[in-house]
């Protein structure tokens, strides 16, 4: 529930329309994107070009009523058991339960408050500069961070550390935040020659150009499953009644030992899975092969594909502890003393999806303003798309 509240940007938790905020989408867009790997009608509508992506978004808009239709009662049979009789509106007066009037209304309420977030985030990214989804989720995590930032301020000065201990937090989390930057911009170059061609009096090709390959292609998607997997043992054991085990007690400590290290572990595994979905080594060697591009010193074909997969494999291991690591460093930091929401802005999903947003946001202004033959945002800088001479008006 945690999670679901920060995406929704506090939302989840305030009961309010936009309870559910973006996260249905988010769901069915993951579903699609999985389906395009093992369905080949899906497959078939990705490589159609702008109409198969047209009907892709339509099937992802229907997917999310469907699926926000499933969450909304689970959502609302929880406010119930949490308010009990203090609701008036949920327990009338007279003590009887919800009508049926009740649950339709509330559920039509919670499916058009998702429905306009996803409106909202499509019009962005149509009429403005990056993702507009991307951005909603960005915005709702940074809402929380004045509160969080106040909140530590206060228990330093009252309870320990001062003003001291508080700026080398700060320290400590820009560093966090540099390290995260590489982790995300890090990529490994592998040249690519094509082949020259001459149509008519022009000349194609025979420039070397070069295939970057993430050093964390998964993304945020490695912890968002583990986050979802570690709940649950916990929650099997509450169902058989088993909450008071060892096992249990143990899987619901989130600061402990077996905790973290099994959650590291899961974020190694679904970083090797979902790099394995996201990136197809034998279809980039095809593709190459039928443009007439080779590597340098590899065969084209096979032997093409199994370089390409010893690479990708080579840049997943160190990228995936370094995920983990960015992983647990909240539980890590929370140690120390640092209160339990500031600390959530050490690692995790908040601070991924943040660094992410904000560079990529970053990238499409700085190809706008060199598109406009404008100089960039900054003089220096290693932004990717930025090109090493400034372009002339």
């Amino acid at each position: 529930m945690g999670l679901l509240n920060m995406f929704s940007g506090g939302a989840f938790s305030n009961a309010s329309i936009f309870a559910l905020g973006i996260m249905p989408y988010i769901t069915a867009s993951i579903v699609i994107q999985l389906f395009t790997m093992v369905v080949p009608y899906f497959r078939k509508m990705q490589r159609d070009g702008e109409n198969g992506r047209n009907k892709m978004n339509q099937i992802t808009r229907w997917l999310t009523v469907i699926i926000t239709g499933c969450q909304a009662p689970a959502y609302i049979t929880n406010m119930m058991y949490q308010l009990g009789a203090r609701s008036t509106a949920i327990h009338p007066f007279d003590g009887s339960q919800p009508s049926l009037f009740f649950w339709f209304s509330s559920i039509v309420i919670l499916i058009c408050g998702t429905l306009f977030v996803m409106w909202l985030g499509e019009r962005i990214t149509d009429k403005g500069i990056g993702n507009g989804i991307s951005l909603l989720i960005m915005v709702g995590i940074i809402a929380r961070l004045p509160f969080a930032l106040v909140g530590e301020f206060m228990a330093r000065l009252t309870g320990g550390g001062g003003l001291f201990m508080f700026l080398v937090e700060i320290v400590v989390l820009l560093a966090v935040i540099l390290l995260v930057i590489l982790l995300v911009q890090g990529t490994r170059r592998i040249p690519v020659q094509y082949a020259k061609r001459i149509v008519g009096n022009k000349q194609y090709g025979g420039v070397r150009q070069y295939i970057p390959i993430k050093v964390n292609a998964a993304g945020v998607m490695p912890i968002i499953f583990a986050q979802a997997l570690m709940f649950l043992p916990i929650t099997f054991m509450g169902f058989t009644g088993n909450s008071d085990s060892k096992f249990a007690m143990a899987f619901a400590d989130f600061n402990g030992f077996w905790y973290n290290l099994t959650f590291a572990l899961l974020v190694i595994v679904f970083t090797f899975f979902y790099t394995a979905i996201a990136i197809n080594p034998n279809q980039m060697a095809e593709e190459m092969k039928k443009n007439g591009g080779f590597i340098p010193g590899i065969k084209p074909g096979k032997k093409t594909a199994e370089y390409l997969e010893g690479i990708l494999s080579k840049i997943t291991l160190p990228g995936s502890i370094f995920l983990a690591i960015v992983a647990i460093l909240p539980a890590i930091i929370r140690l120390f003393g640092v209160n339990t929401q500031f600390a959530q802005f050490y690692g995790g999903t908040s601070l991924l999806i943040m660094v992410g947003v904000i560079l990529d946001t970053l990238q499409q202004i700085e190809s706008y303003l060199l598109m406009r033959h404008y100089d960039g945002l900054t003089k220096t800088g290693r932004i990717k798309g930025r090109t090493a001479m400034s372009i002339q008006a």
